[in-house]
């Protein structure tokens, strides 16, 4: 079984769960700093290399953290700096060690660290979205809706206190700019009416920030051929457990408060009614990702709606095996690589 039944502590998802994917793009917000600490100032050696992406396209990863933030109704955070700032490492390590605002990054934000080089890279992205990194230094701090407006360009400085950054200005920080709360029975209401309307059931899907099962869920709905097939025979509705207004009790309602865990999901008829849920032989199916997980959710697919085609439901579970594939193949090699690693330092004594 993919999916838990009992949310763990936070400093634990944010250890586990959640990093396998996520975490480490959002605790490396901590990046922001003073004017001072610019190309000129580089230090020698890092203490902590790689933390910027060098070589793909930072637009792209903005327009992808957008995506997940308009489905998540988060906010996206840009952090510019670059490798050779130290300020940028102190920012992101406090962030990293400190729980309160690890999880408020979890929870609230998508980030999306973009290199300045010398201050002479991605000028064009910085100049859409009116960051003036050049003027006030690294790191420098932009905080986008997920419409891609400009919520608030802030320099970070004004964040520390005692030569270091300041917890509590952090925090507030954050918590200035997050997303308004998203009201779970208006989302519900919403996607019926778009049910009625087009003639197309809901697919009505449970999770929350700490939920690595529910991420993967997401992420595989977002790519192809999932995302046609689906959205032609569904409407989508996802609910947050933790982050919207009457989360819980609208899946507490739907589950009979049973322990599911989560993600799980309910098929929905434009009245409202059950046609089919995530619950298979086995129990909750979460993510489907066994063979026995996978016949269970297409099943589920073509109770609701029985226009889902013999390809559809071969495309879907083809494109599941796929990923179930992919994710043992990049676990064998992450153990790989730390037997290599274990190897050598054995070697070395």
């Amino acid at each position: 079984m993919n999916t838990p039944t009992r949310r763990p502590s936070i400093f634990a998802t944010v250890c586990t769960t959640y990093a396998i994917a996520l975490l480490a793009m959002p605790l490396a917000i901590a990046d922001a700093s003073p004017a001072q600490d610019a190309p000129a100032k580089a230090p020698t050696t890092m203490k902590k290399p790689g933390l910027y992406p060098q070589a793909d396209d930072a637009q792209s990863r903005i327009d992808a953290a957008l995506a997940r933030a308009k489905a998540d109704n988060t906010r996206v955070m840009i952090q510019w700096g670059d490798d050779w700032c130290g300020w940028c490492i102190k920012l992101h390590d406090l962030c990293g060690k400190n729980r309160d605002l690890s999880r408020k990054l979890l929870y609230e934000y998508e980030v999306v660290l973009v290199p300045v080089g010398r201050f002479d890279r991605n000028l064009d992205i910085a100049e859409a979205y009116q960051a003036d990194f050049k003027g006030n230094g690294v790191p420098f701090l932009t905080v986008l809706a997920a419409d891609g407006s400009v919520i608030t360009n802030q320099e970070t400085g004004s964040l520390e206190a005692g030569g270091a950054h300041d917890p509590a200005k952090v925090m507030a920080f954050l918590e200035t700019n997050q997303a308004p709360a998203r009201d779970a029975a208006n989302s519900l209401k919403n996607a019926l009416a778009e049910s009625k309307e087009s003639d197309r059931p809901v697919m009505l899907h449970f999770g929350a920030p700490w939920c690595g099962w529910c991420h993967r869920l997401e992420a595989w709905m977002a790519t192809e051929p999932a995302k046609s097939i689906l959205s032609r025979h569904l409407v989508d509705c996802k609910i947050d457990t933790d982050r919207d207004t009457g989360g819980k009790a609208i899946f507490e309602a739907y589950t009979r408060g049973n322990s599911t865990g989560i993600p799980w999901f309910v098929f929905l008829a434009a009245d409202g009614s059950t046609l089919s849920t995530s619950d298979g032989p086995d129990g909750n199916v979460g993510f489907p990702s066994t063979d026995g997980e996978i016949a269970a959710f297409t099943s589920a697919l073509k109770t609701a709606d029985p226009t889902f085609t013999k390809d559809d439901i071969a495309a879907i579970s083809k494109s599941l095996v796929a990923n179930r594939t992919a994710r043992e193949a990049a676990a064998k090699a992450a153990r790989d690589a730390k037997d290599a690693k274990d190897a050598l330092k054995k070697e070395g004594a």
